[in-house]
């Protein structure tokens, strides 16, 4: 565990056992990685008609975080595909997974395998998981379509937020690309040197807020992975790792037509360019716009 530090540990009733919410939100806004270890039981969790009590732990990579009025903190699994424990695999989906600070959960669940179902849009009945009595449904939508979601809480017998604090921010820049602090050379000299390199986007999500133009203020994390630099124009342009993008709230939850996901090109000068997945249908659709932007090296 050389590298990770426990920022936050909450108990089954999810209240503070260790750690601090600021010290995670802290850590976040630094362009932490973070890693989310839970503990529960098969036979409450995976197979309620199992005898089988055998504690199972288990750590998630959490790659996208959020953090929202510079203070909440959220994070996703953006890779995962459903894992039927212990054997493989489930249906063939994405299955994006958000934990909030305070250990409510949620899941976006794009369907891969054939044509999108085109079912009705909007609240579902809540699934009935009265034999799991540790889950707790909120929310259910879109049943019947091809983006089925959820929020919920499932009592995990303990949460803890395991965060990886060093990366370096080098360069924070207006959606002008007016250099705030750091410089565009210092990150260009690090990825050049074999740097990893993460962004921090401010507003990236406004778009799928109900009033775009008062949407929730919120910053969003994603490492890169291909970089490009212009060495006479100095600038730099990243491509993010996919990411999954939903409408700024507190909590953060999944909600009917307010999500998506994809993939994101950020520029030094403030111009950033997405190429985004509607859930529902799989099509995908370009846009641009231009966003403050911040530039870790690591």
């Amino acid at each position: 565990m050389k590298g990770w530090t426990r920022a936050l540990e909450l108990d089954e009733s999810r209240s503070a056992s260790a750690g601090s919410v600021a010290a995670l939100s802290d850590a976040v806004r630094r362009g932490a990685d973070l890693r989310i270890a839970t503990e529960f039981k098969h036979n409450e969790h995976i197979d309620p008609s199992s005898d089988n009590p055998e504690v199972v732990i288990e750590v998630a990579e959490f790659g996208e975080t959020y953090l929202l009025q510079d203070s909440w903190t959220a994070g996703f699994m953006t890779l995962r595909q459903p894992i039927s424990l212990p054997h493989g695999f489930g249906r063939p989906s994405m299955s994006f997974f958000l934990y909030n600070q305070d250990g409510m959960q949620a899941r976006g669940n794009p369907l891969l395998n054939g044509p999108p179902p085109v079912g009705e849009r909007g609240p579902s009945p809540l699934e009935d998981v009265s034999e799991m009595p540790k889950m707790h449904k909120l929310e259910d939508w879109d049943q019947t379509t091809n983006a089925p979601s959820s929020n919920f809480i499932y009592d995990f017998d303990v949460y803890r937020y395991w965060v990886r604090d060093d990366w370096r921010e080098v360069l924070a820049h207006g959606q002008d690309g007016e250099v705030q602090s750091g410089s565009v050379e210092a990150l260009g000299d690090a990825f050049s040197s074999g740097a990893e390199v993460k962004v921090g986007i401010r507003g990236l999500c406004d778009d799928l807020a109900e009033d775009p133009a008062n949407a929730m203020g919120h910053e969003v994390f994603i490492q890169v992975g291909s970089c490009y630099y212009y060495t006479e124009r100095k600038l730099f342009i990243g491509s993010t790792h996919p990411l999954v993008r939903v409408r700024p709230a507190i909590p953060l939850t999944y909600v009917s037509n307010g999500w998506d996901f994809g993939w994101v090109m950020a520029r030094t000068d403030g111009h950033v360019a997405l190429q985004m997945a509607d859930p529902y249908t799989l099509q995908f659709r370009k846009s641009q716009g231009r966003h403050a932007v911040r530039w870790f090296i690591r």
